[in-house]
């Protein structure tokens, strides 16, 4: 496993994390949540992505309990903050930006987390007071360094004008094959300028680029889009071109000796300022077949052959 340095910061991260959305925070059970970062371990992945708002604090109070067991420097820890954790508590105001760190670093079982991420922009909160917040979060000690997640370029530039406070150094976004916006948004330009690298979430766009849903049959028995009703991020992706466009990839994968899931995620790590593509897992295989794409270079006529598969795919649709 490769590692890069993560923006401006002296964090060294896995090219592959870990993330705990749709599965620690209730999706499996205790014991797989372990087995799966136990196999993280164990294909060097160090660097492990969580949210408070992930189960409502369940999976920091999964992995607080699991990564005790492991000595603290050996691994880099980020969580979040925005969405609601109640009725009252929700968005970057001061107030809740303390209140919602310390209940994170609780539920985690430590004194610090090394990345403390905006989860989304919060537009009913000056920027300014955010990142007075932010600030004190670090300087006392509660974070090392600050990220965000889905803001804009305009967003990220008035943030990184405010004096006196701590600069970002992360970005998270939704980045792949099938999703490449940061790409000409210009996020990506400015966090170049800026010393911020790209922490990419659904790398595999939610398991369509594994290859495993074709176009006009359903999804295969055991799979997330077979076990739940159809909708958000996935539902997106379930067109009959994106899927046949999918389809198009496995040769191409072939010929290059990877899984299609290896492809995509090498695809994603050919950008030097992504730093790290956050996989999810509900088994303890999927963790050691991921991995393996760090450190892949696809050829010239590889990602030549995967722009001309996915020619013309144009998707639209929230983050």
């Amino acid at each position: 496993m490769r590692t890069r340095r993560l923006g401006d910061s002296d964090l060294e991260v896995s090219e592959i994390s870990l993330g705990s959305w749709l599965t620690y925070s209730g999706g499996v059970d205790r014991d797989t949540t372990e087995a799966c970062t136990k196999a993280a371990f164990d294909a060097g992945i160090t660097f492990f992505d969580t949210a408070n708002v992930y189960g409502r604090g369940a999976a920091e109070e999964a992995w607080g309990e699991i990564l005790s067991r492991y000595p603290r420097d050996s691994y880099v820890l980020a969580t979040k903050v925005y969405f609601p954790m109640s009725d009252t508590d929700r968005g970057l105001s001061a107030q809740q930006i303390h209140k919602q760190i310390d209940a994170s670093l609780a539920r985690l079982r430590t004194d610090h987390v090394d990345l403390y991420q905006c989860h989304r922009y919060d537009e009913r909160t000056p920027l300014e007071e955010t990142m007075q917040a932010l600030t004190e979060v670090v300087r006392a000690g509660k974070a090392r360094y600050l990220g965000f997640s889905e803001w804009t370029a305009e967003q990220i530039d008035a943030a990184l004008a405010i004096p006196g406070v701590e600069k970002f150094v992360s970005s998270q976004p939704q980045y792949s094959l099938l999703w490449p916006r940061i790409e000409d948004n210009g996020v990506l330009e400015i966090c170049k300028r800026n010393g911020i690298s790209q922490i990419v979430w659904s790398p595999l766009a939610q398991g369509v680029l594994t290859g495993k849903y074709e176009p006009g049959r359903p999804p295969p028995d055991g799979t997330r889009a077979a076990s739940e009703e159809m909708g958000g991020f996935i539902a997106g992706f379930f067109r009959d071109d994106v899927l046949e466009a999918v389809q198009r990839l496995k040769p191409i994968a072939e010929d290059a000796g990877v899984t299609m899931s290896q492809l995509a995620l090498a695809w994603i790590l050919r950008e030097d300022d992504v730093a790290s593509a956050i996989i999810g897992a509900s088994r303890p295989e999927q963790v050691h077949e991921n991995p393996a794409a760090s450190g892949v270079e696809l050829s010239a006529d590889t990602l030549a052959a995967i722009d001309e598969a996915l020619a013309g795919i144009a998707l639209d649709f929230p983050t």
